[in-house]
């Protein structure tokens, strides 16, 4: 352009409407051109202009991108771009500070020196730029433009603490991708911008931002080139950044081109540091406020005077020296270094014999590494990109199978990253004049191919970053609007349509992905939601029915699925308090109705399944003795083992007894007890309550229903088993009902000589006869294992009419038949079966002893024989009324000292009275004791013991049918 018209320098800092000014002076001209920095930046201005004077005037012309109408006046490029000797009237250069830049500078400096527009040219940037412009370019005409609002340093902050409408500047993709990701967990979200994106992807983010979707924007230092946003405060997360070359510290006039971006037109902005950035000094603080910097002193030079006769013309004009003293050559930059990679390969040193053939060369090192896959790469593809263009140009075939690759939208941030990295080699390609058969159509596919891959990397970017979720409901918030909420029949929350957690009964649940920021904004709009529901939830529950709600064994209360409340305890143990699950959110009305309902539910629950105790508690005619036995029952919530009421029960008279008696109390051998309350339902409540009455923090749980033992184990309290009503007993713990059947079973045996289990012993407990040896010897029997010949039970013929009775032991048991043996053979061993013999052993002194029936002397008296109705175990199980009254019981007192006679064991030698009938007389109908050996009469059939030796059989009869059965009777 030729060297005429006016130069203006508009010189300011951030916020000073530079940019906003130049677009005005530019639309006042017939044509005019306007450079920036970043193709971000002129997409945003294209845009604006597009809106102020339409589509067909205005130009687009980036390196990825070329939109000229037919009757084009406004072009807005990209400084590389920027179209030379159009004639335009107006020519502009934003951020020209940029000439000190090491790797682009050269562009903005050649800028500098040769645009100029017919009437107007204007510089825009920095005032650090004054020296350096009135030295290269005299006449300018200088304006100073002051900034419109102040800008405040507020030292370090955590992220955590990051106010609204901040953005956080990192200097690498990774940075950028870390404080997104913290920020997502404790923000709810943010727009992440990088100078890497496309501009549809950068739009869409900055959108997100605009709108008030997220309140955080993560970026680069791109945001420092004239990014137009809503910041109040800018927070450095580190003061160096890699410049392509190395780690160096941030320039200051950077930092304040950054820093600048917080406060916009008149309201005021903030910046900071934050992370692992160092507080910053005093001084540079103080530069940053008051926008003053250091004078530019040398801007970057490259010669652009160049000679295409051969490579190496052209390489030597690229490094020509400058004698200006504000110029300085810049460094080898990526173009340059693959020229001279590419002119050293021997395929291609040959073909360079030409001006043109170089200036082709030297075209295609221009294009940009954006894949930055490395020197060798790029430099491989160049080569192939000059042999299709010396041939002509880049065959479509091949183009197509390139960018087909490219275009996939799925994988992550960093696959769709790169796609977009390499589809913009091919849109520089497209844009160039000639390179590309049908240059529209390529163009076009490219630039969709494009589209889509910023669609796609948008909404990887919102997913990654962005919760969708916290930032719908913060805006609603913020806008003061009813919130709707809705409640499905999983419990789960909506929000305005946005899963926010679960309601479980009558607390609130959040959502477990949502911390920091996130889960206050979710619990907030939640609540707000969800107040009316607590009332309506409250309604229905205080309506519920008793089926709907249930108790936990650790003492939950539960309606459905959900808990609603915990028992505590009361002042009794049969009078529970409880304590509501209600969020205070709720309100205290809620409150105090679901507790209201949970009471009632668990006082009727006590009334219903103690109804005997509580009866026996309300009986106003147990008096004495047989009130305070039945408060001591009471306080063991319906079972208490005998051992521990001896003194009560011995003062019982038996009236007393038959008075608890009416009120299902049970007298037992080893526990005394209400066998209502052993079913499933009491003795699951039973543990709940004594629990609670105890300050247990765990609470023991009840068997399962159905079993009539379990595993005794040596940890578990003896207290826990006795509330689940068991006994322990050896590595086993029986049911206290079924250990008082076997108890009856046991006293009708002689525990002195021994005796067997029988198979109704090993019914009731459900044992094999190794476990039942185990039980006994945890009740205080001694088991003596032996082994025998097996026996087993044969049916003999009937005999005749007329032969003689078949005695009934020979009728019964036969040994098992011996098959023959050859002779000479060996005979084969007899089949044996393992028996246990039970004797009672006694204790040291203290030490507990065998079941004893009530009611049975200190004596060392047997008890009375099978069949005798005395004691209170035998009315009680055959509903019969006990004959006598109680007598002292042995069963809770100890051995007696040795030296001392032992007391009889349970099952000892029986006294030989007469058997006596329920009036308790003895029975004289039949003049006084039975015969020995003789037959009883009815039920009272006595058994006869014998401590003196066997007596001699008689000699058999050898006249007797059966003499060869009876012959083999002494070899079973």
């Amino acid at each position: 352009m030729a060297a005429q018209g006016r130069v203006t320098a508009v010189l300011g800092p951030t916020n000073t409407g530079k940019t906003h000014y130049a677009i005005e002076r530019m639309l006042g001209h017939r044509t005019g051109v306007i450079g920036f920095p970043l193709r971000l930046l002129a997409r945003e201005v294209y845009d604006r202009i597009v809106k102020a004077r339409g589509p067909s005037v205005v130009a687009l012309v980036t390196g990825e991108e070329r939109i000229v109408p037919e009757r084009t006046q406004y072009w807005v490029c990209t400084v590389e771009a920027m179209p030379q000797e159009i004639g335009a009237d107006f020519v502009a250069i934003d951020e020209i500070q940029l000439c000190g830049d090491p790797e682009r500078g050269h562009v903005f400096t050649d800028r500098l020196l040769r645009a100029r527009g017919l009437v107007e040219t204007m510089f825009l940037g920095s005032d650090s730029m004054r020296p350096a412009i009135a030295a290269l370019v005299p006449g300018t005409q200088f304006v100073r433009r002051d900034r419109f609002s102040t800008l405040t340093y507020t030292g370090s902050k955590k992220i955590s603490r990051m106010p609204p409408r901040s953005a956080i500047v990192g200097f690498s993709v990774d940075d950028v991708y870390a404080i997104a990701e913290l920020i997502r967990r404790q923000k709810g979200g943010c727009a992440v911008v990088m100078g890497g994106l496309s501009p549809r992807t950068r739009n869409a983010q900055v959108a997100l931002y605009q709108n008030g979707d997220v309140d955080y924007l993560v970026a680069t230092d791109a945001i420092g080139m004239g990014l137009n946003l809503d910041i109040k405060h800018v927070a450095f997360s580190g003061t160096y950044k890699f410049d392509g070359r190395r780690m160096r510290p941030l320039f200051p006039h950077e930092m304040g081109q950054i820093a600048g971006r917080a406060g916009r037109h008149m309201e005021p902005g903030t910046f900071g540091v934050t992370g692992d950035a160092s507080p910053l000094d005093d001084d540079l603080v103080e530069a940053i406020e008051e926008h003053r910097f250091a004078p530019v002193r040398k801007l970057m030079w490259r010669n652009e005077v160049l000679e295409f006769g051969s490579v190496a013309r052209l390489i030597a004009a690229l490094e020509a020296p400058t004698s200006n003293e504000w110029l300085m050559r810049t460094r080898e930059s990526d173009d340059l270094q693959a020229l001279k990679a590419l002119s050293e390969m021997p395929d291609l040193r040959d073909r360079l014999k030409t001006p043109q053939a170089v200036k082709l060369l030297w075209d295609v090192c221009r294009i940009p590494d954006f894949r930055s896959n490395g020197g060798a790469d790029h430099v491989q593809l160049l080569q192939r990109m000059f042999g299709f263009l010396q041939d002509g140009r880049v065959p479509s075939d091949w183009l197509a199978k390139a960018v087909a690759r490219i275009d996939l939208c799925d994988g992550d941030i960093d696959a769709i990253s790169k796609r977009l990295a390499y589809i913009r080699t091919w849109t520089y390609v497209a844009q160039r004049k000639g390179w590309v058969e049908d240059e529209s159509h390529w163009r076009d596919e490219t630039r969709a191919v494009e589209d889509r891959l910023s669609d796609a990397l948008h909404a990887r970017l919102t997913q990654r970053f962005v919760d969708r979720r916290t930032s719908v409901l913060m805006r609603r918030l913020k806008q003061k609007e009813s919130l709707v909420a809705e409640v499905n029949d999983k419990g789960e929350v909506t929000v305005e349509g946005e899963f926010v957690g679960r309601l479980e009964g009558f607390r609130f649940r959040q959502d477990a992905s949502a911390t920091g920021e996130e889960a206050k904004v979710m619990r907030q709009a939640a609540f707000q939601a969800l107040r009316p529901e607590f009332h309506l939830r409250a309604d229905r529950f205080y309506n519920a029915p008793d089926t709907e709600m249930d108790f936990t064994e650790q003492g939950g209360l539960m309606w459905g699925g959900s808990a609603v409340g915990k028992l505590v305890a009361g002042s009794e143990a049969l009078k529970p308090q409880v304590e509501a699950f209600v969020d205070e959110e709720a309100g205290p009305d809620v409150t105090e109705k679901v507790r209201r309902r949970l009471q009632h539910f668990i006082d009727r629950k006590v009334a219903a399944l103690y109804e005997p105790l509580l009866a026996l508690g309300r009986d106003e005619s147990l008096q004495g003795l047989t009130r305070g036995f039945a408060f001591r029952l009471a306080e063991g919530l319906g079972i208490v083992t005998r051992e521990s009421v001896a003194d009560d029960v011995k003062a019982l008279d038996q009236d007393s007894r038959s008075a608890l008696r009416k009120h299902g109390v049970r007298f037992g051998q080893y526990t005394i007890f209400m066998p209502l309350l052993l079913k499933p339902a009491p003795t699951r409540l039973r543990l709940v309550l004594w629990s609670l009455a105890k300050g247990l923090q765990e609470f023991p749980e009840s068997p399962p229903p159905g079993l009539v033992t379990i595993p005794n184990i040596p940890d578990v309290p003896k207290d826990h088993y006795t509330l689940a009503g068991y006994r322990p007993a050896g590595t086993r713990a029986i049911r206290i009902d079924m250990l008082e059947r076997l108890a009856d079973l046991l006293r009708a045996k002689d525990s002195r000589t021994g005796f067997e289990a029988t198979p109704d012993m090993l019914s009731i407990t459900g044992m094999t006869l190794e476990q039942f040896a185990d039980l006994m010897g945890g009740l205080g029997y001694k088991g003596e294992k032996a082994e025998r010949a097996k026996v087993r039970v044969v049916e003999l013929p009937k005999p005749s009419d007329s032969a003689a009775p078949i005695p009934e032991e020979v009728s019964v048991l036969a040994p098992v038949p011996e098959e023959p043996v050859a002779e000479g053979a060996e005979a084969p061993a007899p089949e044996m079966e393992t028996y246990y013999t039970f004797t009672w052993a006694p204790r040291p002194r203290g030490g507990e002893r065998g079941p004893r029936r009530e009611g049975q002397g200190q004596g060392n008296r047997a008890p009375r024989p099978e069949g005798q109705p005395r004691g209170e175990n035998r009315g009680e199980n055959r509903g019969e009324r006990p004959n006598r009254g109680p007598r002292p019981d042995r069963a809770a007192e100890g051995a007696k000292p040795e030296g001392e006679r032992a007391p009889r064991p349970e099952g000892g030698k029986p006294r030989e009275d007469r058997p006596r009938h329920e009036g308790g007389k003895r029975d004289d109908r039949k003049g006084g004791k039975p015969e020995r050996g003789g037959k009883d009469q009815g039920h009272n059939k006595a058994k006869s013991f014998e401590a003196r030796p066997p007596r001699v059989e008689k000699p058999i009869d050898p006249d007797n049918p059966f003499a060869a059965l009876l012959a083999l009777k002494g070899k079973v």
